[in-house]
């Protein structure tokens, strides 16, 4: 073999040798960082999640800077089972509905799926929010369902009656810009306090309506301009999730246990 060839040879190996340490390095060092960041990226989710239910709980502005505090001081989180509407035990912050949603052993095919869930998982994380002299002002509901893109996850929050809406918040979504995600836009989120989500007969009625709903209308809300399905999606999430096969069954179990005078 001449010299020429061999010289070919060795930088040829070289160069697979030289690129293959670089793969390892480079690998070891998105290992790390991932690793590192998880903790942050973990504090970063849950202070994000209870911004959301303050924010649907209209304590946001009260709340300030001190998001923590205010949440540890007046939210408490209760496990419920759907199926029965009851309040079980379980890890409240360790509790991961897309998980569970996912986990054919932890989650339940709807039989009216008007929400495009596929799955709902069996349990679910509710927040109780007092005022400062601890009366309760607000019940916080975590609801999912599709969009025009994908599922869009967001809050409910009712006044004790579990009827009133206080405020509908979402996050987390992938909806149009100026479209769907307009869901966003503080001035479409002020439509919603004071709005019933039951009618006479106890039945989930609450509706985005198009072109606007009618003065008088306690069950409408304007829908979004130019982003039907999106809007479509928001009123079959809320009647799915106000429903039986959502959290219906733990209104009926509350409305009883206040009617007597007692709450868990």
């Amino acid at each position: 073999m001449s010299d020429s060839n061999i010289k070919k040879t060795e930088t040829f190996g070289g160069t697979l040798i030289f690129v293959f340490i670089i793969c390892l390095v480079c690998a070891a060092l998105v290992s790390i960082s991932a690793v590192g960041l998880k903790p942050l990226q973990q504090a970063n989710k849950l202070l994000d999640k209870q911004t959301k239910i303050l924010e649907a709980s209209g304590l946001l502005e009260k709340a300030g800077s001190d998001i923590e505090g205010t949440y540890a001081k007046l939210v408490e989180a209760k496990m419920i089972d759907l199926k029965t509407g009851n309040i079980i035990d379980g890890d409240t912050d360790a509790f991961d509905e897309r998980a569970d949603s996912r986990d054919v052993t932890k989650s339940t095919k709807p039989e009216n799926d008007i929400a495009g869930l596929s799955r709902r998982a069996d349990h679910a994380v509710i927040y109780l929010v007092k005022n400062d002299e601890g009366q309760l002002e607000t019940i916080v509901l975590p609801i999912v369902g599709s969009g025009l893109w994908d599922l869009m996850y967001g809050f409910v929050g009712l006044a004790p009656d579990l009827n009133t809406v206080r405020s509908v918040v979402y996050s987390d979504l992938k909806e149009t810009p100026g479209l769907g995600a307009e869901v966003l836009n503080p001035k479409w989120k002020a439509l919603w306090p004071g709005k019933k989500i039951y009618n006479e007969q106890g039945e989930p009625a609450i509706t985005l309506v198009k072109g606007g709903a009618k003065e008088g209308d306690v069950h409408g809300v304007d829908a979004l301009s130019g982003a039907t399905l999106t809007s479509t999606g928001v009123t079959k999430t809320l009647q799915f999730w106000l429903g039986s096969e959502g959290y219906g069954p733990f209104v009926t179990n509350f409305r009883s246990i206040v009617t007597k005078g007692g709450l868990e």
